[in-house]
């Protein structure tokens, strides 16, 4: 009797991981964590992570390399996304590994997210100074908080190409 619940329990959080990587690629911490705490047995979680890298279901490599595209995609930027991946419990060295392998100018990318939320050039704003460096202020702000590199918001900001 024992034997058959431990088995159902692991079939059913076997199922519960594949389930998951049907909606979404996921990182092997990301989904030992998220099992875990939904049937609060690491031993469980585990195994179903082994499991699915046996199949090659699973695969910190692929998953990196997906949601960095998906992050630029988003207009997100280097340092933003290498957080993001960090905290999500992926190798520091594959974070590194598949931002490199990206063909993205980063400061490009900062414009084309700068462009698309504020439609006009800073210089454009007003012709008030106070005024003038509140809006750069702002838009600094958002850069950072979107994770481009300080030397590319900044170069924006002023005007430079």
């Amino acid at each position: 009797m024992l034997q058959d619940d431990t088995q159902a329990s692991r079939e059913q959080v076997r199922n519960s991981a594949l389930a998951s990587l049907t909606r979404r690629e996921h990182g092997v911490a990301e989904l030992k964590t998220k099992l875990t705490a939904k049937f609060g047995d690491v031993a469980l979680a585990e195994d179903a992570v082994e499991w699915l890298q046996e199949l090659g279901y699973l695969d910190d490599k692929r998953f990196t390399e997906a949601f960095v595209r998906s992050s630029v995609a988003r207009g997100r930027g280097p340092i933003r996304i290498t957080q993001e991946l960090r905290q999500k419990g992926v190798d520091a060295t594959l974070v590194e590994q598949a931002i490199a392998e990206l063909d993205v100018d980063w400061r490009e990318q900062a414009r084309d997210v700068l462009e698309r939320k504020f439609r006009q050039p800073v210089a454009d704003v007003s012709a008030d100074k106070k005024a003038d460096m509140k809006e750069k202020a702002r838009r600094v702000r958002y850069l950072q908080y979107r994770g481009f590199f300080p030397e590319d918001i900044f170069a924006l900001v002023n005007g430079e190409r």
